[in-house]
């Protein structure tokens, strides 16, 4: 069951799928047969300003990709875990890890293995496109589709909720 939604302004750790919300969803394979992926510029200006807000960034990928290991280290995304079979056990790892709690985490998904994850942080996001059941299963919907600047939309969300600099938290 869908817990009530905590306030953006809570949020201390977001975390992202890749496939179908930082791309579109599309794989593109190279003649070697490497898989190459698109990523959206908007969304990564949107993932640095919010770590530079204070609010850690982390992926959790289902698939492994050099490319996404790139992408990531290029935003200075410090917690990236890829090749998940399990997201809510890589969350609780996660979690550990960064000492924060479930309730002060939200993600963004777009397909069934993000559901789990939906039901355990503070505040899920699914992409415009995402999965009907998916998109059931979240707090909020973006506008827009995954890899074309959904995640700068919850990015962007989620720094107007922020304190400002020198207010009380």
């Amino acid at each position: 069951m869908m817990r009530t939604p905590v306030a953006a302004a809570a949020i201390r750790l977001l975390v992202l799928d890749v496939d179908g919300v930082l791309t579109d969803g599309r794989l593109y394979f190279g003649a070697r047969g490497e898989a190459l992926k698109t990523f959206h510029a908007h969304d990564g200006y949107g993932i640095r300003q919010l770590i530079a807000a204070g609010v850690a960034v982390a992926v959790i990928s289902g698939r492994r990709s050099p490319g996404v290991s790139v992408r990531c280290r290029e935003l200075g995304i410090a917690y990236v875990m890829q090749g998940a079979t399990d997201k809510l056990a890589a969350f609780e790892r996660l979690r550990k890890r960064t000492q924060v709690a479930a309730r002060a985490c939200a993600c963004v998904g777009d397909d069934l293995p993000d559901v789990p994850l939906f039901g355990a942080v503070g505040l899920a996001f699914a992409v415009a496109d995402a999965h009907p059941l998916a998109r059931r299963a979240a707090h909020h919907v973006t506008k827009l589709p995954g890899g074309r600047g959904a995640v700068r939309e919850v990015c962007d969300r989620l720094l107007a909720a922020q304190p400002r600099p020198g207010a009380v938290r």
